[in-house]
Formats: structure tokens, C-alpha cells, sequence
């Protein structure tokens, strides 16, 4: 497995370009003679628009928005640009940026190493800080851009991370335990000479997990974060989803980045939530966080609903900072921010965050006190999927709210005998679907909310014509349907065996007859009551289970059809479930389980699915 699979979250940050390359420098001085139509050795306001026109369409709307700020910066009063003002301009956005390492002592005399980027300039200076686990000396979160745009960056290996002493275990000391390295980096930023005295953070994934973590031991003087594809639970957002282990995700990331192999035991050894994943669960710290944050996701991230459930944590629990000053963006990404395609579907307009959300917006409002108007966007701002093969379909774009979830009504999609989806109940009478599950020959993984095997949208005709998976669809829809918020699956259902997986999978089916992945949800039918306390099934016993099919927004077009699948595994994005009521092991016993799902008006097995009122596309 490549490591830089692993890092596309860190990859797609949308934080300032770095010019520093003597290619790019050469193009940025070549701009301006291009630009300068009448060859009067002035930029004129239209001039300098049809430049940044032209560099959003070679380069991209991040490089447009650089040109346009450079050339502000170097205007004079009449706004017109001159030669001379935009060299100056190029030199200083090319010019080297100083970088020193220290090794910075933790309150347990274990030492990080840490590089400090430094604005020109005698300072002091506002700080932005990075942690990460995947080196510092390669993965830096355009320090350099951020230095020439006057910030001290400082960029830091995790403990037992690369050149960074202590052990070498995953987020060991970023929350506020035992040791609180993010806490105590702080601290030592703030004595620095260079330092102004406020600090902000940054970072994608496991960047992202160390901010929240952060976030959640209070340090004195954190301003503001900026989060990109993090989630809020190390358990149910992360190593088990409906207490099911992630085995593929888990396995892979500990493994591929060299981890102490005790790592992965770990994870194994607490299937259950308990003390262990309550020490690092910021859900137990909202009401004491304090500071303002973006939290950036894609609806087929590997964290997208631990994204939401941490802004929404934050922004309705948390404490005087952070209560109502939070910002929540969700693309229709997966676990790289602003890339295309997500799995199979290319949507248009993805390629990046709505630019007022810009990380350079947020820090210069909260680390320099600009009135930009940041912290005034709406709360929310949140892409809305549709069918990518007609243009025009409804959807397809970026929608705002003040708050999530957005008003929606809760509606009952009903699964039934003849393996429909309707929203009339189901009439009266013993029905039910049956199929036997064998652990030697689980249901194939295809696509999904996943990081290291194939990922996002992708179509699942291959698995549902298995025999142990049921399939119910709708009639093609007359009109367009939206369906915006979290969704949940009810189903009534018995085993033969004590213990059994339900995995539940949304697809929209285009006329052409591809079942494309929406968002999918599992649940570990012994976690069924509790995720701390595991209760084997009774065989033969009817029970309704809750599976969390986590959010989306997406407009099923007309003419399309909804489906839903349901079998008992999703291998390897979670392990086996070996039906004893036990984790699995290799050598542990195994035995098939015959499973019922009843579809009757006394054991209504349905979709909760949550239906805002249709807006008019702004394509309409």
C-alpha cells in the first residue's frame, strides 16, 4: 500500500499556493506583459481581472484568487498596477523561506521534533501549528505560503513519530491524558519571541484527529482550527462502525505507516466501547471546548459523519468560543478534499471548498483580526449530489444553511413482500425475506466510505444478485426526490445464530441500470442494545435493530430508482462476523446463520429517510 493514499486529505488542503519554484516565478513575471493589452506598463481593473480569469482557467480557482491578491497588494491608488509594483510582488511571494528545527520538550522530557517557518520581518507573529504522523519534512501544510503571508508555521512529527522521541503508537499524547503534547507545544509556541501570543491549527485526517483531540484538553491560547476529514469518535467513527471492526482501513493504516505492531492489537482487543476509547472520545469534551473551527468532509469520506457530529457537537454544546461560531463544509468528496471523480461519479463544481470558506479567510479574521466577513457566511454550506449523466439534473450544487441538519421531514420507506420500496405500510400478514449467511464466503466490499481499498460511488450490481443478499427497489420516480440529513435503516429481524451482522446498502439506480453506492451502514447485532455491553441474540427471536446509515444529500432524479440492499457482511471494510457471539479469530469456530427479514404490517422493517422541500436548481 502506497503511504500517499494515505495522505490525500493532507495533499488537497486549500491553504496559499507555494510559488517558491523558479518555473512558476518565471510564469508569474511573464503574466503581466500578457496582461498588458494596450502595452501601456499598467495594469488597468480590467486587465487585471482578465488575467485571473485566464489563470483560473489554466491553473484553477486556488491560483486565481492568489493573482487577484497579489495584484490588490500591489495597486496603487487609481488601482492600476505597474510593472514595477508587480516584481515586487513575485519576489516577495518567491522568496525563501527561513526554516529552523528544534526539539521541544513534553512534560515528560520526551522530545518532538519541530520545524519553525518565520515570516520576514522582526514579528512577532500569529502562529498556525501542524501536527502529523506521516513527517513533517515531506508533509508541511504549505508552511512556506502561510510564512510569506505573515505567519510563524510550525510543523511537528507526533510523538514516536519519525524524528520525534516516545512510543510509536497511534495519537498517544494529542488529547488529555496522561501526556498532552498538543497542549504542551503550545505552551512552549507562546514563550517563543517570535510569537504574538495566538496560535491556530490545521491538518487533514490524522491531522484533523490531533485538532479535535486538541480541542477537547483547552489549551490557553488556541484562537482557531481549521479540520479537514476528521471524526469525533476514535471507536464508532473510526476502528468500529456499529461495533462492527473496520478491518481493511485499520489493518492497512497501522500496518503501511509503521506503527508499533501493538497498535493493531490494541484496536483488536477493545471490540467493546469502554475506558480505552472514552479517553480519546471528544463527544465526553464539547461542552468544555472554546474555540472556533471549519470542519471540512465529503459525503464518501471515511469520516463523514464523525465530521458532522463534531461541528455539530461543537456548535451546539460547546463552551463560550465555540458555541454557534462553528462552520461545517461538505463536499461530495471522498478522503481528498476537492478531488474528482468520487469513486465512478464525477459531480460538477467539486473541485474545490467554496472559496469564502478559504483557510487564508478564517486565519486572517481570527489570527488577525480582519473584518472579512468570515465568521458572518452561513454556517453551513453543503453540496448537493444528483445525476451526474444529465446535465442540468436537479442537484449538483452547493446549497447554504445556518445550522445542520436542515429542516427535513422523517419519512418512513417501507421494505416489502415483494421486495419493493414503498411509502404506504405494509398489509397484514406472516412476510419475510430468509437467506443464510456462510462466514467462508462473505459479501465483497465495492466502493464505499472507505481509505485504503477502493473507494466512493461505484456501481454494486456484482454483489446483489448474491443469495444471501436481499434487494429491495423502488418504482422509477415520477419526479425528483430529495434527501438530505442522516438516515436509518429499521429492521425487523431474526438469526439461528447468536450473533449476526446487518449491512445495509443505498444505491440510486440510473435508467441504464447501474446501482450507484449512496451510503451504506452496518450494525454487530450482539452491540444491537449497547455498544459497551454485548448481548447474544436468542435464536429464532424477532427483535427490530437500528443501523445508522450515516448522511448524504443527493436529488434522486426522475425516472430513477431507489434501492436498498441487505446481507450480514461487507468484507474487508469490516471482519467477519463468525456468528458465535465472539470476535473473529482464524482459528476460532465459525457457523452459518439463516437470517429472517420480516416485511409485515407487525414488523414494518423500513428507511427512515429525512425529505427537505424540493428546491428549484439554480441550473433551472
Amino acid at each position: 500500500m502506497k503511504r500517499s493514499l494515505l495522505l490525500t486529505a493532507t495533499l488537497f488542503m486549500t491553504s496559499f499556493p507555494s510559488l517558491a519554484d523558479e518555473a512558476l516565478a518565471a510564469k508569474m513575471k511573464a503574466l503581466f506583459p500578457k496582461a498588458d493589452v494596450d502595452h501601456d506598463g499598467l495594469l488597468s481593473s480590467t486587465e487585471q481581472a482578465q488575467a485571473a480569469e485566464h489563470v483560473k482557467k489554466v491553473y484553477g480557482e486556488q491560483w486565481s484568487q492568489k493573482i487577484l491578491g497579489m495584484f490588490s497588494l500591489a495597486a496603487a491608488a487609481d488601482k492600476t498596477v505597474s510593472t514595477e509594483a508587480w516584481l515586487k510582488q513575485v519576489a516577495e511571494n518567491t522568496r525563501e523561506v527561513a526554516m529552523t528545527t528544534e526539539r521541544v520538550a513534553m512534560r515528560d522530557g520526551v522530545k518532538l521534533a519541530t520545524d519553525i517557518y518565520l515570516p520576514a520581518g522582526p514579528g512577532p507573529f500569529p502562529v498556525i501549528l501542524a501536527r502529523t504522523p506521516y513527517n513533517r519534512v515531506t508533509h508541511h501544510e504549505s508552511a512556506p505560503g502561510f510564512a510569506r503571508d505573515g505567519y510563524a508555521f510550525v510543523n511537528q512529527d507526533m510523538r514516536g513519530r519519525h524524528a520525534s522521541e516516545g512510543e510509536n503508537l497511534p495519537f498517544i499524547g494529542c488529547g488529555w491524558g496522561e501526556h498532552q503534547d498538543g497542549v504542551d507545544t503550545i505552551e512552549w509556541i507562546k514563550k517563543q519571541p517570535w510569537c504574538n501570543g495566538t496560535v491556530a491549527t490545521i491538518g487533514g485526517s490524522a491531522g484533523g484527529i490531533t485538532q479535535n483531540l486538541l480541542a477537547g484538553a483547552v489549551p490557553s491560547g488556541l484562537k482557531a482550527q481549521y479540520i479537514l476529514v476528521a471524526p469525533s469518535d476514535m471507536y464508532s467513527d473510526v476502528s468500529y462502525i456499529g461495533s462492527a471492526f473496520r478491518k481493511a482501513d485499520v489493518e492497512n493504516w497501522t500496518t503501511g505507516n509503521k506503527f508499533d505492531p501493538r497498535a493493531l492489537e490494541i484496536h483488536r482487543s477493545h471490540p467493546s466501547y469502554d475506558d480505552y476509547w472514552r479517553a480519546n472520545d471528544t463527544h465526553t469534551r464539547f461542552a468544555m471546548m472554546n474555540v472556533p473551527a471549519v470542519n471540512v468532509g465529503g459525503w464518501f469520506d471515511m469520516f463523514a459523519q464523525g465530521t458532522i457530529d463534531q461541528f455539530m457537537g461543537r456548535q451546539h454544546q460547546g463552551g463560550e468560543g465555540s458555541k454557534g461560531r462553528q462552520k461545517l463544509i461538505m463536499g461530495p468528496w471522498q478522503h481528498a478534499v476537492g478531488k474528482m471523480p468520487a469513486g465512478e461519479l464525477t459531480f460538477p463544481d467539486a473541485n474545490r471548498i467554496p472559496i469564502q470558506y478559504d483557510p487564508v479567510r478564517w486565519f486572517a479574521h481570527y489570527l488577525k483580526g480582519v473584518d472579512n466577513g468570515i465568521d458572518k457566511e452561513p454556517a453551513v454550506a453543503y453540496y448537493v449530489m444528483g445525476d451526474t449523466s444529465m446535465p442540468g439534473a436537479p442537484g449538483n450544487e452547493w446549497r447554504y444553511a445556518d445550522d445542520w441538519p436542515i429542516p427535513a421531514k422523517e419519512k418512513p420507506v417501507y421494505l416489502t413482500a415483494d421486495k419493493k420500496l414503498t411509502l404506504g405500510a405494509p398489509a397484514q400478514g406472516d412476510a419475510y425475506h430468509e437467506y443464510t449467511f456462510d462466514p467462508a464466503n462473505p459479501c465483497p466490499t465495492i466502493g464505499g466510505q472507505n481509505l485504503t481499498i477502493a473507494r466512493g460511488s461505484m456501481d454494486q450490481r456484482k454483489v446483489e444478485s448474491r443469495d444471501d443478499a436481499v434487494v429491495f427497489t423502488s418504482e422509477p420516480l415520477d419526479k425528483p426526490v430529495e434527501v438530505t440529513g442522516r438516515l436509518w435503516a429499521k429492521i425487523f429481524v431474526s438469526s439461528s445464530a447468536l450473533d449476526t451482522d446487518l449491512s445495509v446498502r443505498i444505491c440510486d439506480v440510473y435508467p441504464d441500470g447501474r446501482s450507484m453506492l449512496i451510503t451504506e451502514g452496518i450494525q454487530r447485532l450482539r452491540y444491537r442494545k449497547s455498544r459497551e455491553k454485548p448481548e447474544p441474540l436468542t435464536p429464532g427471536q424477532v427483535e427490530e435493530v437500528t443501523i445508522d446509515c450515516w448522511s448524504t444529500s443527493i436529488v434522486f432524479n426522475a425516472g430513477h430508482r431507489v434501492r436498498v440492499m441487505v446481507t450480514s457482511s461487507n468484507y474487508p471494510r469490516f471482519d467477519v462476523n463468525p456468528g458465535t457471539g465472539q470476535p473473529w479469530s482464524e482459528g476460532g469456530e465459525k457457523v452459518k446463520q439463516t437470517n429472517r427479514i420480516y416485511c409485515d404490517a407487525e414488523h414494518p422493517s423500513r428507511l427512515i429517510v429525512p425529505m427537505p422541500e424540493m428546491q428549484k436548481s439554480s441550473a433551472e
